[in-house]
Order: C-alpha cells, then structure tokens, then sequence
C-alpha cells in the first residue's frame, strides 16, 4: 500500500507519529467512451461557458462560486497565503461506538506507527479496545479540516472521516409513513423481531465456528 500521508495522532501528552492508508478501494469495472468505428477513445474539451472558447491548460485556475452566484478566482499567491495545515490528528473526545451515527461516516483509513512508536500506538489500541469507546478527533487531509472516529479494527486502528452535521441531509418527503394505512399490528412486530432473533443466532453460531 502506498502511504498517503504522514502526520501524529495527539491524546494529552502523548503524540503517536504515523502513516496513514486508504483502507478501500473500487474494484469496478472502468467503462470508456469510444468511437464505434474504430475504438478511439473519446476526448472532451475544456470550454469557457461565459464566451464558449476552448480555453488551454495553463490558463485554468481555481475560483469559488459564492452564494448570489458570483466567482471569486484565486490566484497561486493567494493559495501559498493559506496558513499551513497542522498534520496532527487530535483526539478531542471518546465515547461509544453506537453513539454515532453511521451516516456520518466518509472515508476509511489504516494508521501505521512510524519508526520507535510501536509501543504507544499499542497502548492507544489497547486502551481503545479494553475501554469499548472510539476517539473523536480532527484532523486535515487535502486543506480541509474534518472530523474522525478512531477505532480498533482487526488489530489496526482505523481513521474514519466524517461528514460535518451541514452535508447530511434531512429526510423529507416521507410523510406517507405517518399514514394509519402503513401503520403494523403488535403480532406482526413480535414475527418480524422473532425473525431478526433467529437470524442473529444463526449468524453467530456459523461465525462461532470459523
């Protein structure tokens, strides 16, 4: 696995350096768009939507569309203005894994210890894994700060970004589920939780023998 960045994870006065993986990847199939004719793959220009002209690639940059629609264009100097990224991971607080949601989870991540942190990275683990809670932390990958979920998984501890409260959406659209028509009787709730029971002691018993 190639390392994708390096930094330290920081609980109190302990400071952990480490690596960080991707800890997924999409096997996919790759679809490619190409000329019946003869195989060629198919190219897109890059084009102006203001006068509609193929602009070349040195003259690209980076702008951002504020709210009431206007671009405000960053130049390469207002970029190297930006302050320097902390490349730390800072535990901010633990808690139980069930009390966060899953649907603000992103992105997953193999942290490695770097050289001569091997022993605080597993003490870190341990602690994690003999308390059953996960760190929150911050941390900043690609100049954007996020939050994380630190855990224990399979013996590595595994960086979680999450999604900020503002990227989840509510649901709507859903009020036909408030209608007495979709509402269940007590004896088909009691079917449907036998059936879940049932379900989960077979799982367990097959992962009990593996």
């Amino acid at each position: 696995m190639r390392t994708m960045w390096k930094g330290a994870v920081s609980f109190g006065l302990v400071s952990i350096p480490v690596n960080m993986y991707a800890a997924t990847e999409n096997n996919d199939v790759s679809l490619h768009q190409v000329h019946l004719a003869d195989g060629g793959r198919i190219q897109y220009k890059r084009v102006c939507t203001v006068d509609g002209a193929e602009v070349p690639f040195l003259e690209i940059g980076k702008g951002h569309e504020t709210s009431s629609g206007e671009m405000v264009i960053l130049t390469d100097a207002d970029l190297a203005n930006v302050p320097a990224v902390d490349k730390g991971i800072e535990v901010l607080e633990f808690l139980p894994l069930e009390a966060i949601d899953p649907v603000y989870f992103d992105r997953s991540y193999y942290l490695e210890p770097q050289r001569l942190a091997a022993k605080p990275y597993v003490l870190l683990r341990d602690a994690l894994r003999q308390s059953g809670r996960v760190a929150i932390a911050k941390v900043v990958l690609r100049q954007r700060e996020a939050l994380s979920v630190l855990r224990v998984n399979a013996d590595v501890l595994v960086l979680n970004t999450m999604l900020w409260p503002d990227e989840v959406r509510t649901p709507a659209g859903f009020d036909f589920l408030r209608d007495p028509s979709a509402q269940v009787r007590d004896q088909e709730l009691k079917m449907a939780v036998a059936l879940i029971d049932s379900l989960f002691s077979s799982i367990n018993r097959k992962i009990s023998f593996v």
